[in-house]
Formats: structure tokens, C-alpha cells, sequence
């Protein structure tokens, strides 16, 4: 997708072969250096990137700012909890309505241009949002259009942003790119809600409003700063019909994209329901209150930047590490549904979400990798629509479970369905690339990978 004269298409890495990865890196590295490691801020020498990353510093601060205050403005316009599902419904509903539409735009338009558009329509309607706030005219079904509204730029706005990373940086960098990027977003989950809590009880839920809404200067200028001749640009597909079945059918003949997607697809759906879980066990387990459901999040959120920074100084993404992290977060919440007191509760916090924010990474990084240029829009889309689209409707299901048998059994349930579908994942991965799992040891520690069938049979005859 071409955003300026002159430059190159990234290519795209044959892994057709390779359907799990292997050992083999999905990245390409510069010679000379270890393949599985790589410096945790590299992709910060490329400018362009630069300037991306340093606008949604500024941007993601903003966005859990406007998230705390739009909740919290509609549980005070309305005292009902259910005003604010629908609030996060709506929000969400477009993703899952028209996501694969939103990526056959992305592959049909210039990345740059498209995020000036999808960037600068959420900052108006933030504020708007701010105005009708702050002049006391705001009522509920406002906030469900403004919600609604981002929703719709969010459709175009997520799939542009993820596959525009690989414009900026190249597959070489990609995944330190797309790590850094998770870093900023679970850093400013740190800041923003806090940030957000002091001005609602100093000022206004308005002012956090406004002040998203002027966040967004932030990546406007960082956009118009680019150097368009530094992209790794690539050529936008054509108009045509059938691009949407096109994108669908590249996405069905490869095990490398196609099963990853299902596997986010079953953990979005069943095991990152956070909110229903992380409430029921601080209110009705630990019988605590909004400062334990804090302390929960608070927590998995520090998981989280830990895990984004090691992914980007491992500098390759593979699926056998994809695989592994699934199974180790849905043991771990298996483990913590049964943990007796808050505290190790609270402290196995951070170890989900390092996995968790380890299986967000790989899958999407693994994923562009394999994807070729010119169909990674709809790709991107159909993983975005997948991992974001499958919290609206297992929230209701998990919802009913935690109601039901406890949070005890709800977490446990979820946990086990991530850990089953990494499990049954792997093993079909590992058949489609005729690999074999191997245990053992190297240099005094225990290593799991995946080695060619034959590779195995030599392995046991040496042995």
C-alpha cells in the first residue's frame, strides 16, 4: 500500500512450509546477530516509528481516561450497570458487524491518509462528548452515539494501525514493533485510569473528555511528520469484487494464520472476561471492594508491560511459543481459581497477564509475518474482529457461569478452555508441519520444542 514515490514492498516470508514456525524465526535478522534476541527499543531508531510511537503514548493515556469517564458518566446518568454493557456493547458491535469490511478498505487505501481520517473523527467525537458534558446537556443516548460513532472508526481505524506498523519498521523489526506498541498501550493503562479518577472527582468527567479528545494531536502531528519516502510502503489492492471471499479463502488455505486466529478466538471469547471475573472475586470471594478490583487490575497490567517488553527483546515470534504461553495462562487461571487468600490471588495476577500479553504479541506478530502485503488489511481485520468480537459474547455466557457455580468455577472453566484449545491447537499444527514434540534438556534446563518427524527418528537412534 503505497504512501509515497519510491518505495519498496516489504515481502512477505514464505512460512507455507512451516505451518507452526518451528525453530525457524518468522523474521529475518541482520547477520551476525543471535536470531532470538534483539535490543527491547530497536524499532525506536527507525524515525518514523518514532514519531508513531510517541503519538500514542500521548493517545493511549487519553483513551482509558475517556473509557473510566464514559462508564462512569453513564452509571450516574442512569444507576444501572446494565446502561453500561450497553455502552461497551455498542462500542464493540461494529468490530463484529462490519471488521472484514473495514480490512478490505484498509488493503484498498493508504495507510497514512486513512489514519488522519479514522484519528481525527474519534478526537471530534470526543469533543462533542466534551461540549454536551461540560454544558450540562449530556444524556445517556449521547454517550451510546459517541460510543457507537468510535465504534465505526474503530472498524477502519485497528486494522490500519496494526498492519500500517509493518510500513513503518519492516518484517525485520516487525516484532519489536508490534511488542513496544502493547508496551505504550499497557503503560497507559497504568496512567490513564488514575489520571481519569482524579479529574472526575476534582472536575468533571467532561474535562476527561476534553482533554482525549485534545490528546489526539498527539498522532495527528506524529503522521504529518513522516517521512513518506522512509515507508516500506506497499501497493494498495485494487477496487474489485469478491475481495472480502478473497481475503476469507487466503486465510482458509493457511494452518499458519487460520489456527492461531481460533485459538485467540476461543481465549478472547472464554478467558479474557476479566472484568466479569476480577469483580465477582474481589466482591463476592474476597468480599472487598472497588479498591481490590483495582488492586487486580492494577497488577495484571504491570503482567502485561512485562510481557510486552520481553517480547520485544526476543526479536522472533513463533508459534511453538504461541502454543506454550496459551497453555501456561490457562493453567495459571486454573491455579487461581483456587487460590485461598486474596494476596496470592492478587500476586498470580501478574503472571497471567505477562502470558497474556505473550499469546496477544506472538499471535498478532506470527500472523502479519505470514501474511502477505497486500491482503494483510483483511487479515488483521478478521483477527482484530475475532480476538475483540469474542468478549461481547462470551461475557454473557462466562457471566451466567460466575452467577451460577461461583467465580471460583467461572475462572476455573475459563482457564481450562484456554489450556484445551492451545493443547488440541498444537498437536494439529505440529500434524499439518509432520513435527513431533520433544522434551529434554540443554545445558541444565528443560526444553520443549517441535522437531521434524525425521529429525526425530535420528534424535531416537543416537539416542
Amino acid at each position: 500500500m503505497s504512501t509515497g514515490p519510491g518505495a519498496d514492498s516489504a515481502p512477505a516470508p514464505d512460512t507455507h512450509n512451516t505451518p507452526t514456525g518451528g525453530d525457524t524465526p518468522t523474521d529475518p535478522e541482520a547477520p551476525g546477530r543471535d536470531p532470538r534476541k534483539s535490543r527491547m527499543f530497536s524499532s525506536l531508531q527507525v524515525r518514523n516509528y518514532r514519531l508513531f510511537f510517541l503519538g500514542q503514548v500521548v493517545s493511549n493515556i487519553g483513551t482509558w481516561m475517556q473509557r473510566i469517564a464514559q462508564d462512569w458518566l453513564v452509571l450516574t446518568l442512569t444507576a444501572s450497570s446494565a446502561a453500561v454493557g450497553i455502552t461497551t456493547a455498542l462500542q464493540f458491535l461494529p468490530m463484529l458487524l462490519f471488521g472484514l469490511y473495514g480490512g478490505v478498505l484498509v488493503d484498498r487505501l493508504r495507510k497514512r491518509p486513512t489514519l488522519l481520517v479514522t484519528q481525527s473523527a474519534m478526537a471530534l467525537t470526543s469533543l462533542v462528548l466534551a461540549a454536551l458534558t461540560l454544558t450540562g446537556q449530556v444524556e445517556v443516548w449521547h454517550v451510546y452515539v459517541a460510543a457507537f460513532v468510535t465504534g465505526l472508526a474503530t472498524v477502519v481505524d485497528n486494522p490500519a494501525r496494526q498492519s500500517f506498523v509493518a510500513e513503518l519498521v519492516g518484517p525485520g523489526q516487525l516484532q519489536n514493533a508490534v511488542s513496544l506498541n502493547s508496551a505504550n498501550f499497557q503503560s497507559a493503562r497504568l496512567v490513564g485510569p488514575a489520571v481519569a479518577g482524579l479529574l472526575i472527582t476534582g472536575v468533571g468527567t467532561g474535562w476527561a473528555f476534553l482533554l482525549n479528545g485534545l490528546s489526539f494531536i498527539a498522532p495527528l502531528a506524529g503522521l504529518m511528520m513522516m517521512r513518506a519516502r522512509e515507508l516500506h510502503a506497499v501497493t494498495p489492492s485494487p477496487r474489485g469484487k469478491g475481495q472480502l471471499r478473497e481475503g476469507l479463502r487466503y486465510v482458509a488455505g493457511r494452518p499458519e494464520l487460520v489456527w492461531p486466529i481460533v485459538l485467540v478466538g476461543f481465549i478472547g471469547t472464554f478467558a479474557f472476561n476479566f472484568p466479569v471475573y476480577l469483580s465477582a472475586f474481589a466482591h463476592d470471594v474476597f468480599h472487598g471492594g472497588a479498591g481490590t478490583y483495582s488492586l487486580f487490575n492494577t497488577l495484571m497490567a504491570v503482567g502485561s508491560l512485562a510481557g510486552a517488553l520481553l517480547a520485544a527483546r526476543r526479536g522472533t515470534a513463533r508459534l511453538r511459543l504461541l502454543i506454550l504461553a496459551a497453555l501456561a495462562f490457562g493453567g495459571l487461571e486454573i491455579v487461581a481459581a483456587g487460590a485461598p487468600t486474596l494476596w496470592l490471588f492478587a500476586l498470580l495476577m501478574i503472571p497471567i497477564g505477562l502470558f497474556a500479553m505473550t499469546v496477544n504479541v506472538t499471535t498478532n506478530t506470527s500472523i502479519q509475518m505470514a501474511t502477505d502485503p497486500a491482503v494483510r488489511g483483511r487479515v488483521m481485520a478478521l483477527y482484530m474482529m475475532v480476538f475483540l468480537g469474542g468478549a461481547p459474547v462470551g461475557a454473557p455466557i462466562v457471566g451466567w457461569i460466575t452467577d451460577t457455580y461461583g467465580a471460583r468455577v467461572g475462572l476455573a472453566v475459563g482457564g481450562a478452555v484456554a489450556a484445551l484449545a492451545a493443547a488440541v491447537i498444537g498437536g494439529i499444527l505440529a500434524r499439518v508441519g509432520n513435527l513431533r514434540l520433544t522434551v529434554g534438556w540443554d545445558r541444565g534446563h528443560p526444553q520443549v520444542r517441535f522437531v521434524p518427524r525425521e529429525r526425530q527418528q535420528e534424535l531416537t537412534a543416537v539416542a
